[in-house]
C-alpha cells in the first residue's frame, strides 16, 4: 500500500483551535466483514485489532466525568468487537445517546442476527453505507451481493421502527462517490435516495448523509496507483470554503483508536496524527478524564481540505 501521509504534510490549511468536547468517537477495532474500496481505516476480515474491556472501562470513567452525552462507534464493523452490547448497555444507562455506525450486511452474518432487535431495543441511532441506490454501483464498490444484503438489512430495520416518523429510531444513510471527486449537493441527492429506495423496496429513512473520500490509506493509495492523488487534491483545494471551518467535526469531537490513545478526528487517527497536548507524543483517553481540552490546537495537513471542500463532509454529512 502507498503511504499517503509525506504527501500530505505541506500544506497552508488555516489553523484550526479545539472547542468543548461532546462527542466521543470510538473506534471498536479494525475488524470488518467488508473490506471496502474507499476505506480510509484499511478494515478487513484479516485485521485482528480490537478494543479492550479494560480500555472500554476507561471510557465511561471519561464520560461520566465530562459533558459527553454522545459516543460514535465505528470500526471496521464495530458490531464485532466482542464487547459491543455490553458497551451499548452502559452508556445508556449513563443516559449517553449511541451512534452505530453500520455496514448493513453484519446484519445477516452468522451469530449477529439478533444485532438490529438490539439496537432498536437500546434505541441506537443507526448511520449505515449505503455508497448508491443501484446495485451494480454498490457491488463495484463494496462486493458481489452486498446491495441485496443491504436492502434485506434496511427492510429489516424498518420493520423495528427505523426511520419510520414518530419512532425516535434514527436510521441515517451514508453515500461515498465512487471515484476522486466531490459529493453531489447533499439534499437532491437524498430525496433520489428516498424515490427509488422507496419506489423500489419500500424503505424509509432519517436522512442522507454525503461524504468525500479522504485521500488517505486504502482509498489515498489506490489514487496514487491510479496517478490521480495531485489531481484529486487539486479538485479539494480548488472547493474549500473558509465558512464549512466553523462547523468540522475535529471542534467538539475527540476521536479515540482501539487501544485507548486520543486523535482530533477519526482521519488523523487513520495517518497516526495523534492528539498535541503537554508536548506529549501520544495521549492517552485515561489522562484526559476530568480535563477540558478545549483551546488546544487542531493537527492539520493537505487532507483537511476534503472536509472543508464545497458543501464540506462531516460524520454527520454536509456542512452547508
Amino acid at each position: 500500500m502507498h503511504a499517503t501521509l509525506p504527501l500530505l504534510r505541506t500544506t497552508d490549511f488555516p489553523p484550526l483551535a479545539r472547542r468543548h468536547t461532546e462527542i466521543l468517537q470510538l473506534n471498536l477495532g479494525y475488524t470488518c466483514n467488508q473490506s471496502c474500496l474507499h476505506c480510509h481505516v484499511n478494515a478487513g476480515p484479516a485485521r485482528t485489532e480490537q478494543m479492550s474491556l479494560e480500555t472500554l472501562h476507561v471510557v465511561l470513567d471519561f464520560i461520566r466525568a465530562s459533558d459527553v452525552r454522545l459516543i460514535d462507534l465505528t470500526g471496521g464493523a464495530p458490531e464485532m468487537n466482542p464487547h459491543f452490547r455490553w458497551l451499548v448497555g452502559e452508556a445508556r444507562k449513563l443516559g449517553v445517546a449511541v451512534i452505530d455506525r453500520c455496514n448493513l450486511t453484519i446484519l445477516s452474518e452468522p451469530g449477529y442476527e439478533g444485532t438490529a432487535q438490539f439496537l432498536a431495543d437500546h434505541q441506537v441511532q443507526v448511520t449505515a453505507s449505503l455508497p448508491c441506490y443501484l446495485e451494480d454501483n454498490v457491488d463495484r464498490q463494496r462486493g458481489n451481493g452486498v446491495f441485496a444484503r443491504s436492502i434485506a438489512a434496511l427492510q429489516q430495520l424498518n420493520a423495528l421502527g427505523y426511520g419510520q416518523p414518530d419512532s425516535g429510531l434514527e436510521l441515517n444513510l451514508v453515500f461515498n462517490p465512487q471515484g476522486p471527486s466531490l459529493p453531489p449537493p447533499q439534499a437532491a441527492l437524498e430525496q433520489s435516495y428516498r424515490d427509488h429506495l422507496g419506489s423500489a423496496f419500500g424503505i424509509v429513512f432519517t436522512r442522507l448523509y454525503t461524504l468525500a473520500n479522504m485521500p488517505i490509506q486504502r482509498f489515498g493509495s489506490t489514487l496514487v496507483s491510479k496517478g490521480q492523488f495531485n489531481s484529486y487534491m487539486q479538485t479539494l483545494r480548488a472547493a474549500h470554503r473558509d465558512d464549512n471551518l466553523d462547523s468540522v467535526m475535529c471542534r467538539n469531537l475527540l476521536s479515540v483508536d482501539w487501544e485507548g490513545h486520543v486523535y482530533d478526528c477519526d482521519f488523523n487517527q487513520m495517518l497516526g496524527l495523534p492528539l498535541r497536548i503537554d508536548g506529549r507524543p501520544r495521549v492517552h483517553l485515561s489522562d484526559l478524564i476530568g480535563r477540558d481540552v478545549s483551546g488546544t490546537s487542531i493537527v492539520v495537513m493537505d487532507h483537511c481540505y476534503g472536509c472543508t471542500a464545497g458543501q464540506g463532509s462531516s460524520c454527520a454529512g454536509a456542512l452547508v
